[in-house]
């Protein structure tokens, strides 16, 4: 009995010991995450600071250059630009092949034929 009650008593220490590393453990993992999301904070901060963020900062919204740039202003598309960029979205849209399909074409050697397309 003496030692049927010492080895329970050892294994719900073990399994107490056991659940208390684990939360040290997460407790370690969600302070080094706070940690390094500080660190980003105080470098994001820095690049606010400084003067590139804000020459960019002036470009996008008050539409201003630096000495010696030149605006280059571009005509609308065409209607056949448009049209073109739209079929090419509706080609990316499109559904793939189903897999019996693909398994054909691989079988055939038509995929060679397609990898060397969409390669190029």
């Amino acid at each position: 009995m003496v030692a049927a009650g010492w080895a329970w008593g050892s294994i719900a220490m073990m399994q107490r010991n056991y659940a208390l590393q684990r939360d040290v453990e997460s407790q370690k993992r969600d302070a080094e995450i706070l940690e390094l999301e500080v660190a980003n904070m105080r470098f994001e901060q820095n690049y606010y600071k400084s003067d590139e963020y804000k020459d960019l900062a002036a470009r996008e919204h008050l539409g201003l250059a630096s000495p010696g740039e030149k605006v280059l202003i571009l005509p609308a598309n065409s209607d056949a630009a448009k049209r073109e960029q739209e079929s090419a979205v509706v080609q990316a849209v499109s559904e793939p092949p189903s897999n019996f399909d693909q398994w054909v074409n691989f079988l055939i050697g038509n995929n060679a034929a397609s990898s060397e397309t969409l390669q190029k």
